[in-house]
This record gives C-alpha cells, structure tokens and sequence, in this order.
C-alpha cells in the first residue's frame, strides 16, 4: 500500500510526549489503494485507552499520537475493488485497521486475535511501516475489511462507542450464551462498559444486577438503565444472599479488586467473564473447581460479530449514554474521565468542532 500523500491535508489532535496533553497537529494519510475506504470522520468516542497511550502507560506510545479507535463518519472516497461500501454511506472503525487475513483467526473473522498480531488503530505499526493515527482527526484511511456499516438511522454520535465499549461487553456475552431469556448477569462496575453489559442483559431477557462501589449510582441503574437489581459490593451482608445466583457475571473494573467474593456468586458451571484489565487476577482454586465455574477473557471482537453487534443495537434501538463534547475539551474531558466524572462515554464531535 502507497503512504504517500499530496500534503499534510489531515488535521488531527496529538500528544507530542508523556504529558498527554493534546494539540492540533496537521499530518498526512496515505493514498486510498484500490481496497481501502476514506472516511470523513464525524464522532469519535473517548475511551481509557486514549489514557494510556498518550500518556505512555505501555512504554511504547510513539509520539506525535493520535488517538482514537471508536470512529464513526461517511465514505468519502472508496478504491476500486471496494464492494460493501459507497460514497456517502455510514461507516464505522473500530480498535484495529489491519491483520495478516491469513492466519486461523482471521479465516474464522476473528481478526482482532490475528496469530500475527493486528494493528491498533493508532500508535500501531502498519505493513508498510507506517504508525497509524487514530480518530481524533478530520479523516481516516481504511481497508475495508475492517470498517462496519451503520444504518442510516442510527445517529453516527451513538455508533460510535459501539465500536469499543459496546463490543467489549457484547462479544464475550454471545461467545458464553449470555444471551438466554430468564437467566441472571451480573455486572460489575457501571463506567461505559458497564452501562452496555446492562443494555445488553436487558435486551436478552436476563435478570440483571449490578456491582457498584458508590452508591451514588443505585438510581440511574435502576431507573435509567432498568437493572432489577443494585448491590454495594463492600456490603457482605447484601453480597451473601446472592450465594449462587447468578448464571453470568460480566466484570468490566479496571481497579483491583477481589474476585472470591464474587466467584461466589455464581452458580454452578457459572461463568464469569473479564473484560477490564486489573493489575492481577487471584481467586483461590476451591471458588474455581467445587463449583464448576469458567473464568474467562475477552478484548473486542472480529469483524463478523462486531457487525452482528451494531446490527442488533440498530434493531433493537439500544444507545450508548454519551456527552458529547467539541475536540477543544478533549483535555479536560481525559481529566474528567480519569475522575469518573462521566456518564458513560464523552463522544467528540469531530464533524462540527475539529477546524
């Protein structure tokens, strides 16, 4: 593929070092190949990843970054072997843009556990060397395996945190039949991962309780989001009597936490799944084998399930929570975002803000 551009014609915000601190940057896309898709990107979601790499949380960010991997926006442009898509269509990117397309996973649409690895949609390092750059930028350069059709009703705001936050939660769901009327989930954590186990539980048909250190956020579960049920988990009294419950337990914390207390809950052949990413994971072996429970992990997903998933949220009319912000705030909103100040996912409004 060509990396060669006319000019610097992308406008995009960056952090130029470990600060993270984001400023307007002008660079440059490579030429659209006769498979790849341009997308003038309208929204962008802000999630913990755009965190950690600008602030090179990995020790690998490579600077100026970009960030950026829940794109939604309309084709502008597409090459001439380019089939599922056409200029003006809906379109969305997700956390990679690239794969080997020959491997076992990616024969199976599972390209996101590419044996090769896949490329990140930014700070990644493309087949022709290239680092890619992300979505807080004025447009974006794709082949189209990895881009997934909106519909035309679904509003390009609220697609675009599908694509991570939305994914994370659905894929492992459907992976483990989380999808089965009348079962019980319970959901740990109600950030923008949280919020979407609940959308999801409830579009299923499950019994849906959910985890939460503050109380601050019983009603909103309830009333807003229709959990059935809210529990502190610091409360052991109310954590007790759901000894063996639940079916399902969906754990999106990032923070340490216990999982004894948990596994606990789950009846047996219960299923827990973790989707956020601790600084370690113990539970003693008994809370594993006397109850015949499966622990798993899960990232986002493959191409297939990934359309499956906006598919089934345009059918079934389920939207993220999101505040929607002008690129200017993007530094406060990382601050805020850091605090848990937001319910549940700022959403750049690239399209209107980014000049």
């Amino acid at each position: 593929m060509s990396c060669s551009s006319a000019s610097a014609d992308c406008l995009g915000w960056a952090a130029r070092d470990e600060s993270g601190v984001l400023s307007p940057y002008n660079f440059s896309r490579r030429t659209p190949g006769v498979d790849d898709v341009s997308i003038r990107i309208t929204h962008c979601g802000v999630c913990y990843a755009d965190v950690i790499w600008t602030r090179n949380g990995h020790g690998d960010s490579k600077y100026p970054l970009v960030p950026g991997h829940e794109i939604a926006g309309i084709v502008k442009e597409v090459g001439s072997n380019v089939h599922r898509f056409k200029v003006g269509d809906h379109i969305g990117v997700g956390t990679y843009v690239n794969s080997c397309r020959d491997c076992e996973y990616c024969n199976d649409n599972e390209e996101v556990y590419c044996a090769k690895g896949m490329t990140f949609t930014f700070n990644g390092v493309d087949a022709d060397g290239t680092i890619t750059k992300g979505g807080y930028s004025s447009y974006i350069v794709v082949h189209e395996r990895y881009c997934f059709s909106i519909p035309d009703d679904y509003p390009l705001a609220s697609a675009a945190p599908l694509l991570c936050a939305g994914i994370t939660v659905y894929a492992p769901m459907v992976r483990h039949k989380m999808n089965q009327h009348g079962k019980s989930l319970g959901v740990i954590g109600l950030g923008g991962l949280g919020h979407m186990a609940v959308k999801f539980g409830k579009a299923f048909g499950l019994n849906v309780t959910v985890f939460s250190t503050s109380l601050s956020k019983k009603e909103e579960a309830l009333s807003i989001l229709g959990a059935d049920r809210f529990v502190i988990s610091s409360d052991q009294e109310q954590m007790k009597a759901l000894t063996k419950s639940l079916d399902f337990i969906v754990d999106t914390a990032s923070g340490d936490h216990p999982f004894d207390p948990y596994m606990s809950l789950l009846k047996i052949g219960g299923v827990l799944t973790l989707v956020g990413f601790p600084s370690e994971v113990k539970f003693s072996p008994a809370s594993l084998n006397t109850g015949m429970r499966i622990v798993s992990g899960s990232i986002t997903a493959g191409t297939k399930v990934t359309q499956e998933m906006i598919d089934f949220c345009a059918a079934r009319k389920i939207y993220p929570m999101i505040e929607v912000i002008p690129i200017e705030y993007a530094n406060e909103a990382i601050e805020r975002l850091l605090k848990r100040d937001v319910k549940y996912r700022f959403v750049i409004d690239i399209e209107k803000s980014l000049k």
